[in-house]
């Protein structure tokens, strides 16, 4: 049947535009007036003049400015006469038609498991996070795992909420169990090849073990490297704009590959460059501390000085010159001067701070007198002495001696117990030696006031006992030796001028 418009048939060149015959585009529009008289219009030529509205034939050519503006709805012919499908002018409609071609349809995956369990994400992109433990609904479908705050979000039709998961994509993922990781129980690790960690628990036993074979399962099936575009990077072009796509899709693969596979391996060697960093350090710390210049070479530049307290005894006297520290013959004169008579002499502590400040001058070598007002607690001078003993790095008793005077104080018989006692006192280092003569001396003078200070023997073996002598490596002993330290003093003082004497029995 010949279709003809104002007595033309379709494809006869026409008056006036004759010169454009087979680019001619023939338009058929209907008057928006109803879709039904406009679909029946376009079936037969007779009921298009037999219709309510008036069906105009126009013939308009295709580059009319006032096509696009015309909002009836057409069909256009080809010079064939073939009828294609209506395409809209909107260019946000037109990149639509366009992207169908460019990007295949998403297929959504079958859900293969889905349920709460606990979550933490320990790491994102190789930097360490915070562990901060969350309830999520977890859904595990093909290739991806998506975490949800719970159920109801995943069931939200509108795709803006679904965007506020948390999708991982286990293609080249790693799973192991992860005890070391956190102090509960049933705990495994995933890992992206984008650094991401994520934790996982449960503390019912059977259902984490079927959410690790199933991931475990799942991570099998893909393969270890990908290299064409994932559905999830489908998905994120399919969220982009029409203009992002177009220009996605039309850009040079070879210029994105490089800087794709740069931004991977930053990631996932990000961890390794953190320990490269970390020995770095370390090693730089180890020649810092190897040029360090030694402690002798810091004494002679007077940048170290030898300490009163906190030295061996024989450092000290060899400094001063002397066998007795001139410290410990300052606080002896000072006590005898001014505190025999003192209650609790020696038995009560001094003010911790004076003491320290005293102790502070000492070790400057700054001018020290007694007698200054500062001073004027004698039991500050008590306490300073005390911890001058104390601080020793070996006690006025040395090491080696400790187990001998021990099993000496031991020996029922008094007068060998004396003789072996005065026996290793002579033998003891000068220092020590003189040092103890002075010291004992002294105490005695303690005890002959013994009336008005109440310190007797016994008294003073308790508070000197420890401070004095003492086992290089303390064991369990400990209880037993304190008793033997107190015994030790206080016979010393009791038997002072026949341990002491310079003549021989």
């Amino acid at each position: 049947m010949a279709f003809s418009v104002a007595g033309y048939p379709i494809g006869t060149p026409l008056g006036g535009w004759g010169e454009k015959t087979q680019h001619q585009q023939l338009r058929i529009s209907c008057s928006v007036q109803t879709s039904t008289n406009c679909d029946n219009s376009l079936e037969t030529p007779s009921s298009a003049h037999q219709a309510t509205g008036a069906v105009q034939m126009r013939i308009k050519n295709a580059t009319s400015h006032h096509d696009r503006l015309s909002q009836t709805k057409s069909m256009i012919l080809t010079d064939a006469g073939k009828v294609t499908e209506p395409i809209s002018r909107h260019r946000r409609n037109h990149s639509q038609h366009v992207l169908k071609d460019v990007i295949p349809p998403i297929e959504h995956p079958m859900v293969e498991k889905e349920g709460y369990l606990q979550k933490a994400k320990i790491a994102d992109g190789g930097k360490k996070l915070r562990k901060n433990w969350s309830t999520s609904w977890i859904v595990l479908s093909g290739q991806k795992i998506e975490f949800y705050k719970d159920s109801k979000q995943q069931a939200l039709p509108n795709l803006k909420a679904r965007h506020k998961a948390e999708i991982v994509d286990l293609c080249g993922a790693q799973i192991e169990w992860a005890k070391e990781k956190s102090s509960r129980k049933s705990v495994f690790q995933i890992t992206t090849v984008t650094g991401n960690e994520f934790l996982l628990q449960s503390d019912i036993d059977f259902i984490i073990l079927d959410w690790f074979h199933a991931i475990k399962n799942a991570i099998d099936r893909l393969p270890k490297n990908p290299s064409g575009p994932s559905s999830l990077e489908f998905f994120t072009f399919q969220r982009s704009s029409s203009t992002e796509l177009l220009s996605h899709c039309h850009s040079d693969s070879k210029e994105q590959k490089p800087e794709h596979r740069k931004s991977f391996m930053f990631r996932l060697h990000h961890s390794a460059s953190d320990t490269s960093d970390k020995n770095r350090v370390k090693s730089r710390l180890k020649k810092f501390i190897s040029r360090r210049p030694s402690l002798k070479t810091l004494q002679e530049k007077g940048i170290i000085k030898d300490q009163t307290f906190g030295s061996h005894l024989h450092t000290v006297c060899e400094r001063e010159h002397s066998t007795v520290p001139w410290f410990v013959k300052q606080c002896i004169e000072a006590v005898e001067k001014r505190g025999l008579d003192v209650d609790g002499i020696y038995r009560v502590s001094g003010n911790l701070a004076t003491i320290q400040k005293l102790r502070f001058i000492v070790n400057q070598e700054e001018k020290l007198n007694l007698d200054d007002s500062q001073w004027e607690d004698i039991h500050v001078v008590t306490g300073a002495l005390k911890m001058f003993f104390r601080e020793l790095s070996e006690p006025l008793f040395p090491y080696s001696f400790f187990e001998r005077f021990v099993e000496a104080i031991k020996i029922q018989d008094s007068n060998a117990r004396i003789k072996t006692i005065r026996s290793l006192v002579k033998n003891l280092p000068p220092p020590n030696h003189d040092t103890m003569k002075i010291l004992f001396g002294h105490l005695t003078k303690i005890v002959a006031k013994a009336s008005k200070n109440l310190m007797s023997t016994q008294s003073l073996g308790i508070v000197f006992g420890p401070t004095l002598l003492r086992a290089k490596n303390e064991s369990g002993n400990m209880a037993i030796h304190m008793v033997y330290q107190n015994q030790i003093a206080e016979f010393m003082l009791n038997e002072y001028d026949k341990i002491f004497s310079s003549e021989e029995d």
